[in-house]
C-alpha cells in the first residue's frame, strides 16, 4: 500500500550526539527526564526538547509495507503454551493465504518494546515471501504490548528475562511443529530481538536452520559451540557499543565451526532497519533485508 512519508525525518536531520542520546533513552540508560535534560542543548529555533523527542519517536504508519487486510496473507492471534517460561505467550501468526504444501517457518523477534506494528509488518513481509511466520509478544506476561512505546519500555523492564527466553524457545518449537511447517526453522530479530536470535541459536542447536540478527547482543564465546545454524549478523557502524563486540563473537563462531557472515553498514545508526523512526536508513535497510531474504532462501528453501 502507498504510505505518505512526506513528513519523514532522516538521521541526517539530527546531530549525531542527539541520536546517541536517544539511543541511550531507547535502551533504558536514560529516563524521559534524563533525555529531555540532555536534549535541551539542541532545542533551538523554536524547537523544544519535547518536540525533539516526539520527532524521534516511531510513526508506525511509515512501516506498513503490507496491510493487515492484504488478501495475499492470512493472519491470526495465537497463544503458545510455555510451561518453562511464563505459562503461555501470545503472538501474531501469518502465512500466505493460498499456500500449497508445507513451508519453511520463521520466528520474528521484537525489539525491547514488545510486539508493535513494525514487527507485525515484518512478519507479513515474510509471509509474502512464502514463509509461515510467528512474532511472539514477550510482554504477554505483563499484559501484552500496550500500544504506547514509552509504557511498553517500562513494562519490558519488569519481565523475567530467563522466563521470556523460554517463552521464545516454546514459540520456536510450536512454530516448527505447525502443520503448515516443513520442519525448517529460521529466526530473525532486531536489537533485543537480534540478541534473542543469537540466544535461540544456542538454545535450539540443530533445531534452528538459519538465524538473522540485526544489531544484536553477542553471546558469550563459550556458548558458540552450541550454535549449529548458519548465522547472518547485521551491524551499524555508528552503534559502537554493540558493533564493537561483533568481531570477537564472529571469531568464536568460526572457531566453533559455525557458518557465520557478518556485515557492518557504514554511516548508519542502531535501528537502521526500523522504518518507523528517523534512524531508518533506506539504502542500508534494503540491502540488509535483501541479504537476509537471500540467506533464508538459501538455507530454508533449498
Amino acid at each position: 500500500m502507498a504510505v505518505d512519508t512526506s513528513g519523514r525525518k532522516k538521521a541526517s536531520d539530527f546531530p549525531q550526539e542527539l541520536l546517541d542520546i536517544f539511543h541511550h533513552y531507547v535502551h533504558g540508560d536514560l529516563d524521559r527526564r534524563g533525555f529531555l535534560e540532555r536534549a535541551q542543548k539542541f532545542a533551538v529555533g523554536g524547537v523544544t526538547a519535547l518536540g525533539l523527542l516526539e520527532a524521534l519517536q516511531p510513526n508506525f504508519a511509515w512501516a506498513e509495507q503490507v496491510s493487515p487486510e492484504d488478501k495475499r496473507i492470512k493472519a491470526s492471534r495465537e497463544t503458545v503454551e510455555s510451561p518453562q517460561g511464563n505459562g503461555s505467550i501470545k503472538g501474531y501468526f501469518v502465512k500466505p493465504a493460498n499456500e500449497t504444501g508445507k513451508l519453511a517457518a520463521i520466528i520474528v523477534c521484537h525489539e525491547n518494546r514488545g510486539l508493535n506494528p513494525y514487527i507485525e509488518d515484518v512478519a507479513r513481509r515474510l509471509a509474502l515471501l512464502n514463509y509461515v511466520a510467528f512474532a511472539p509478544d514477550g510482554l504477554t506476561s505483563v499484559g501484552g504490548y500496550p500500544g504506547d512505546e514509552q509504557k511498553a519500555a517500562q513494562m519490558f523492564n519488569t519481565v523475567d528475562k530467563p522466563k521470556m527466553l523460554q517463552d521464545f524457545v516454546a514459540s520456536a518449537h510450536w512454530l516448527k511443529a505447525r502443520p503448515e511447517s516443513n520442519g525448517k526453522l529460521g529466526a530473525i530479530g532486531f536489537c533485543f530481538g537480534g540478541g534473542m536470535v543469537n540466544n535461540l541459536a544456542v538454545q535450539l542447536g540443530s533445531d534452528l536452520n538459519a538465524g538473522v540478527a540485526f544489531y544484536p547482543a553477542a553471546q558469550p564465546a563459550d556458548q558458540a559451540s552450541k550454535i549449529k545454524a548458519p548465522m547472518l549478523e547485521n551491524y551499524a557502524s555508528l552503534d559502537t557499543r554493540i558493533t564493537s563486540a561483533g568481531p570477537a563473537f564472529e571469531e568464536a563462531l568460526k572457531n566453533a565451526g559455525v557458518n557465520v557472515t557478518r556485515y557492518v553498514y557504514e554511516g548508519v545508526n542502531h535501528g537502521f532497519h526500523n522504518d518507523t523512526t528517523p534512524r531508518y536508513d533506506e539504502n542500508a535497510a534494503k540491502l540488509a533485508w535483501q541479504r537476509s531474504v537471500d540467506f533464508f532462501h538459501k538455507y530454508l528453501q533449498s
